[in-house]
């Protein structure tokens, strides 16, 4: 990722992050306000209420001190009835309003002393209408004449005021508090909203930054891409133009080489021939001149034995053959290997279905005696089948199985095992044995042409594992080692199921 790349990520990061914090500072002072306004509203209305109540309140009381005055004058039942339902009610509604004021200390001393006086003029009332009962209606209208003028209606209106005051200065002070709250609240969603599209505006030009980006380097991995294909195309063509010359030249050099080998041999059975004849001619020649000097025909004479430093010499003399050979035969050896490693790799491999049960079973009865010389069995598990080549697939694991079987443990009964499962279209072999086992370090030196590892005690010219490998590449899978010394070894071979004949064919 280049440091443009990385700054507008970071970028949109934050910006991400901001737009979070701005919602949630938005959510947080909406709720906030929206509560606060609701509170105040509340108040408003209770104000209002408070106002509804004494305006109620004193009506109450005209209403009682109308039916008072209309039943001091008239006696009539009706207007002693207004009277006692008007009556009724107010002292209810005296203590409703006094619940109603007792946030505000004022309010409630008005409402106290608002209901001594409504309770004194009551009192005004009920005597008025009890003289009445008792049939002294000049005394009560006298007294109602001269209670227009009373200090409990005085009180009363005097006190009334002095609520519906206090409670106006209250409607103003929380109105507008209710208002200031209302117009904050709205500057705060104003506000976020225009943060908010602000960072979406912005969010959408980095996004759109981001999308010519992410489109200019789409179009610049296609380019790249093409390239590639064509490089890796030339490359493909020169490795396997290289891999081919590397087989011909392989093949001409160990063609060429078998001509001074046979010639070297050939003169080292006339150099093995002469040899006895020059020891012969020598120990023929020390006998006669120490026994026949005037023999003149020494071929009748029996071949005499060498002595002293003239066998010292026949000795060396075989000995020095004997390692010219020892090294002509493993020379040849190498060659042949080479001349077969050259003729598998011109070969074209052919995809069919095998049934890998019957190929290794195959392989275990040629190995048998083997087994059997070497106290070991082999147990074969459960095998996939596979769409491959079946002579590479019979190379791979007779070289694996012919190589367990050579290198056990002297004295210990071997065992090995074959064993195979899918996987993701592939199937993974494993073959176990509990022989000599590798060490670590020389995982990969096994592998390596003409190379051995542990003990050389067993035939071999070091290729086997080295040509399995390769096999194993051109049908398009992966062979790996698990061993420790003296702890046996597990040889994993991973192939495709449905190898198309196409995959490191060509290319290994």
């Amino acid at each position: 990722m280049t440091p443009v790349s990385r700054r507008r990520s970071t970028l949109q990061i934050l910006l991400l992050s901001a737009g979070f914090f701005v919602l949630v500072a938005i959510s947080v002072a909406s709720v906030f306000l929206v509560n606060k306004a609701r509170e105040d509203n509340s108040w408003v209305v209770h104000t209002v209420e408070v106002e509804s109540q004494v305006a109620n309140l004193l009506v109450d009381i005209r209403r009682a001190e109308s039916a008072t005055r209309a039943y001091l004058l008239t006696s009539a039942p009706q207007y002693l009835s207004e009277y006692q339902s008007a009556a009724a009610g107010i002292p209810a509604a005296l203590n409703h309003l006094q619940m109603m004021t007792v946030d505000n200390p004022a309010q409630v001393a008005n409402a106290a002393k608002l209901k001594a006086a409504v309770e004194q003029r009551l009192a005004e009332f009920a005597l008025g209408i009890e003289r009445v009962k008792n049939n002294d209606v000049a005394t009560s209208i006298d007294i109602l004449r001269k209670g227009t003028s009373t200090e409990a209606v005085e009180a009363i209106a005097r006190i009334g005021r002095d609520l519906r005051t206090e409670e106006d200065r209250l409607l103003a002070m929380r109105t507008a508090t209710a208002d200031r709250t209302q117009v904050l609240a709205s500057s705060v969603t104003i506000a976020g909203s225009c943060m908010v599209l602000a960072l979406a505006a912005l969010s959408l030009v980095l996004l759109r930054q981001s999308s010519r980006a992410r489109d200019e380097a789409e179009a610049r991995l296609r380019d790249s891409n093409v390239n590639l294909e064509t490089i890796v195309d030339e490359r493909t063509a020169d490795l396997r133009e290289a891999n081919e010359e590397i087989q011909r030249f392989a093949y001409i050099v160990s063609h060429d080489l078998r001509s001074p080998l046979v010639n070297i041999m050939g003169f080292t059975s006339e150099l093995e021939e002469l040899r006895g004849d020059i020891f012969k001619r020598i120990a023929t020649l020390n006998r006669f001149v120490s026994l026949a000097p005037a023999m003149e025909d020494a071929t009748d004479v029996a071949e005499p034995e060498l002595e002293g430093s003239d066998k010292q010499l026949s000795d060396d003399f075989n000995e020095s053959l004997g390692f010219i050979k020892s090294s002509i035969a493993k020379m040849d050896r190498l060659i042949s290997a080479i001349l077969n490693l050259t003729r598998e790799g011109r070969r074209e491999f052919k995809a069919e279905r095998i049934d890998l049960r019957e190929l290794i079973d195959g392989i275990v009865k040629t190995v048998a005696h083997q087994a059997v010389e070497a106290n070991a069995t082999i147990e074969v598990g459960a095998l996939p089948n596979l769409v491959s080549d079946r002579l590479a697939l019979e190379q791979i694991f007779s070289n694996l199985i012919d190589n367990a079987l050579k290198y056990l443990k002297d004295g210990v009964p071997g065992e090995i095992a074959i064993e195979g499962r899918t996987k993701l279209g592939f199937a993974i072999f494993e073959v176990t044995d509990n022989g000599r086992g590798i060490d670590p370090k020389d995982h990969q030196r096994i592998f390596d042409l003409f190379r051995r590892a542990g003990t050389q005690d067993k035939p071999g010219q070091g290729i086997g594992l080295a040509h399995v490998r390769a096999l194993v590449r051109r049908l398009g899978g992966t062979m790996s080692v698990a061993s420790e010394l003296h702890s046996g070894s597990t040889f994993t071979v991973t192939l495709p199921v449905n190898w198309s004949g196409k995959q490191r064919d060509k290319e290994s």
